[in-house]
């Protein structure tokens, strides 16, 4: 099998008619990536379609499986389009919603390229909201995820959550199985640095759809908590709560406590 400095893109999308088709073109032009598949998880609007059109490979998940099998089947995708082909793609994994603004992940690419670093991680700019307000919630998940990421290997991230990551084929198996749900990216970061892997961050100019502070806004945020703190969890980052109830009696109380007033 020859050696290939070629990425495929891996691109996660639920629901995201609107904006995928822009991503896919904007991905497909970055230099260097020559394969776009789009993991269609169980959406129930044109997501698919829109992302063939734009050029995409396009796997479909029957149902919502979440982010970690979405992100597990595209790998499996490009891992017998590679067999097929004779070469072994590196891996770019993009969310679905940065629209045209994925064309500023190329920094992402070059070091791993280079055999300088076995993932990078994409530090994003501050975002805002289509009011022009500023973006992100109340800090909680973000905290969560950097201290267990540094409690775990001692390494300080200043994005432990960013989903825009760039990482080698070996790197990407070394973190199988990945953490489910929105622990996907933290699991991954520790896993990846337990093994003695090289970890970057790098700074892009990406932009993404923020998340509200209304209640759908809040309860991502404390699904996020839940997901994070049980891939930490279980790879010693925190001490284990006694029961199941405990978990949910501590989502629900930082549910309460995002919740806006008045």
């Amino acid at each position: 099998m020859s050696d290939s400095s070629a990425f495929a893109a891996i691109v996660p999308a639920h629901d995201e008619g609107d904006r995928v088709a822009a991503t896919v073109r904007a991905i497909a032009a970055l230099p260097g990536v020559d394969l776009v598949v789009v993991v269609d998880d169980g959406s129930s609007d044109s997501t698919a379609a829109l992302a063939e059109e734009a050029g995409a490979v396009v796997v479909r998940h029957g149902r919502n499986r979440g982010k970690a099998a979405a992100l597990e089947s595209g790998a499996e995708l490009v891992r017998a389009l590679d067999r097929r082909e004779g070469v072994r793609r590196h891996l770019l994994l993009l969310d679905a919603d940065l629209g045209a603004t994925a064309v500023g992940a190329a920094p992402l690419l070059a070091p791993v390229a280079a055999g300088e670093a076995d993932m990078t991680i994409g530090v994003l700019p501050p975002q805002t909201r289509p009011d022009g307000s500023a973006a992100g919630g109340h800090g909680f998940v973000v905290k969560l995820a950097a201290d267990g990421i540094r409690q775990a290997t001692g390494w300080e991230p200043r994005q432990p959550l960013s989903g825009q990551r760039a990482l080698t084929r070996e790197a990407f198996e070394a973190g199988l199985p990945l953490a489910a749900g929105f622990g996907v990216e933290a699991g991954l970061t520790v896993d990846l640095l337990r093994r003695g892997l090289r970890v970057r961050e790098v700074d892009v100019d990406l932009g993404h759809r923020a998340t509200g502070n209304d209640w759908r806004g809040q309860l991502h945020r404390a699904q996020q908590w839940r997901d994070v703190y049980q891939a930490l969890r279980a790879r010693g980052a925190f001490p284990a709560w006694d029961t199941t109830r405990d978990v949910a009696a501590r989502v629900q109380s930082i549910v309460a406590r995002l919740r806006p007033r008045g």
